[in-house]
């Protein structure tokens, strides 16, 4: 769970951009939205198959 507190008289806006800012690199949005429908588990395993291969493209053409 992500908590934020407010500093001093900070404004509302700066504590909300705090807190989505924290939210972002926790990866939270990104686990409720993976977890929002089941994925079998072969599925899984060509998902992961198929980022390995954009992931290795990416590393040749340099």
């Amino acid at each position: 769970m992500v908590e934020v507190r407010l500093h001093g008289d900070e404004s509302f806006e700066g504590l909300l951009k705090r807190f989505n800012k924290r939210v972002q690199q926790d990866g939270i949005l990104s686990e409720a939205r993976r977890r929002q429908h089941f994925e079998k588990p072969s599925i899984k395993r060509k998902k992961k198959e198929a980022a390995k291969r954009r992931k290795s493209r990416r590393q040749g053409r340099r």
